[in-house]
């Protein structure tokens, strides 16, 4: 069996129509939901690109392996779903965006040269690379934000585009007259982006992936990684006029939110982002660009999907659509992400398992509590592989693919943001070591802990689906505080770090020194196995 693990940038949970979007009709998703399950309480392990990736490569969470921002390096060393598929005998690689940024230093001081094999896979977050574009070229006084080589902006220039960044002059802008209309302004998301559809970045990267199909040997995974539907919010017609402002849902909202928030909350909701998306207006203009973008992206998994059936691939691949987090658009008082109201931090999850065992859960939802950390063990059993649970921290979801609700699962999920590098942790004058927050979701309550003294923010989810209604420094809930207390506390004890032996191996390797020799505790040679004691006794050498 192939996996094909697909991964859009910023799509929120609830922006398709299998998951309720009035507006939006989304029918190739939804197909494949119909054919597998929908995952419908999925959480990011953290609410930003890199942090939310890292996750997701490893099958761990932040704090274990250390890359919480955009652009932390991931440690060299550290087993990501390469390292993880290839020993099950399965190829896995890279065609789109990984946002991971390699440990050069970590590279040179183990001599490991980024043009070998174990060098390029450790600089590329351990994939084989069919085609890596990380998709923001932006460029400003300074220069472009991303200094590597941009395959997409290459493959413009050689379709006629000019300039130096067709990125940004076509794919991410259009036209107001004669002058540039770039997508960075939202006043101008309404506007077709100077490009053909056919160019611009989500047909590219199906294009490349089909390229990748039709010569890849199985078995092999194929992390196919869009950069849409994240922002700029400019999109090429015909979809930039599909949806209009009377598309656009009432921002979830509310002015209570705003009297004596959190102080992180209020930091947020403070931020450039936060008061550009309180603003009907911009709302009015990004929101149906954003939905056009998605629009697009389930056109193109249309078009590969009919690939996949026109080559047989389809009853041999399994298909996984998930997001590395979501997008705020004004609900809450916020834009972007970086919080843990669900439009940040839940996601889409479907999963489509073409084995037959699967057939009976086909078009089914499950309400689990489930984290994108639980993919990657998944995908080791699909392989034929063995999980290896000393390092992996997810759990497999192939028994709620086959119908078999596990005998335990998950109590509450979790998710962590590092805000170190953001202006906000300035502004509250918060130490860089303790710009940390924490979520601990159970289906009832959801709850978070931030660093450096702050209270906390608690929301009862039943009678409060909307997260309203901040419980957090509320007399009458300090036992469900307690509670969540607890629970971070028992996730904050668990086995993180002892990644070199498995369980398997210890208890194998019990006893095992005795038989070579170290005979601790003994006060004469009756007192133990003559064949453990034999190399001690008997004539001394002469």
């Amino acid at each position: 069996m192939n996996i094909l693990f697909i991964m859009f940038d910023q799509l929120r949970f609830d922006y398709l129509s299998c998951s309720g979007h009035p507006h939006l009709e989304t029918p190739h998703i939804d197909r494949l939901a119909a054919q597998g399950v929908r995952f419908t309480q999925a959480y990011v392990q953290s609410p930003i690109c890199g942090a939310a990736r890292m996750s997701c490569y490893t099958g761990r969470y932040a704090s274990s392996h250390g890359a919480q921002w955009n652009g932390s390096p991931l440690r060299v060393g550290e087993w990501t779903m390469g390292d993880h598929l290839r020993q099950a005998g399965m190829a896995c690689w890279l065609i789109g965006k990984t946002h991971m940024n390699a440990d050069v230093e970590g590279m040179a001081r183990l001599g490991l040269a980024p043009d070998s094999v174990i060098g390029a896979r450790q600089a590329e977050c351990g994939f084989d690379v069919w085609i890596r574009d990380d998709g923001l070229w932006a460029e400003g006084p300074d220069g472009f934000y991303d200094t590597k080589r941009s395959p997409y902006n290459a493959y413009l220039k050689s379709k006629g585009y000019a300039g130096t960044n067709p990125w940004h002059d076509f794919a991410n802008a259009g036209l107001d007259g004669v002058d540039m209309a770039s997508g960075w302004f939202m006043a101008n998301a309404g506007k077709p982006a100077n490009i053909a559809e056919d160019d611009s970045e989500t047909p590219w990267l199906t294009s490349r992936t089909i390229d990748f199909i039709e010569q890849a040997s199985a078995p092999w995974c194929a992390h196919v990684s869009y950069i849409k539907p994240h922002w700029p919010y400019i999109v090429p017609a015909p979809y930039h006029d599909m949806y209009g402002p009377e598309h656009v849902l009432p921002a979830v909202k509310d002015p209570r939110e705003r009297v004596d928030p959190h102080p992180v909350y209020g930091a947020f909701m403070g931020n450039a982002i936060g008061q550009a998306f309180s603003r009907e207006e911009v709302r009015a203009a990004a929101i149906p660009a954003y939905m056009g973008l998605i629009k697009q992206c389930d056109d193109q998994m249309g078009r590969l999907f009919a690939y996949l059936e026109d080559t047989g691939r389809m009853q041999d691949t399994m298909i996984v659509i998930t997001s590395d987090h979501g997008d705020y658009l004004g609900d809450h008082w916020l834009g972007e992400k970086d919080l843990f109201h669900d439009p940040s931090v839940k996601v889409p999850m479907i999963i489509c398992d073409p084995r037959p065992e699967a057939d009976g859960t086909r078009g089914t939802t499950v309400d689990a509590l489930v984290e994108n950390i639980d993919l990657l063990p998944t995908f080791v059993e699909a392989a034929g592989g063995t999980v290896a649970d000393h390092i992996l921290e997810g759990r497999s979801l192939t028994p709620w693919l086959h119908g078999q609700k596990p005998q335990t699962w998950r109590e509450y999920a979790i998710s962590e943001y590092d805000y170190s590098a953001t202006p906000m942790a300035v502004k509250l004058g918060i130490a860089p070591r303790d710009a940390r927050l924490f979520m601990v979701a159970d289906g009832r309550w959801k709850f978070m802990h931030a660093e450096g003294g702050l209270p906390p923010m608690l929301f009862d989810l039943e009678q409060d689906p909307q997260e309203f209604n901040d419980l957090g420094r509320s007399p009458d809930h300090q036992a469900i505080r307690d509670r969540m207390y607890d629970r971070l506390g028992q996730w904050g004890r668990r086995m993180s770090q002892r990644v070199t032996r498995s369980d398997a191996q210890i208890e194998a390797g019990r006893g095992a020194s005795r038989r070579k020799g170290i005979l601790l505790g003994l006060y004469e040679e009756s007192d133990t196995d003559p064949e453990l004691a034999a190399k001690y006794v008997g004539p001394a050498p002469r």
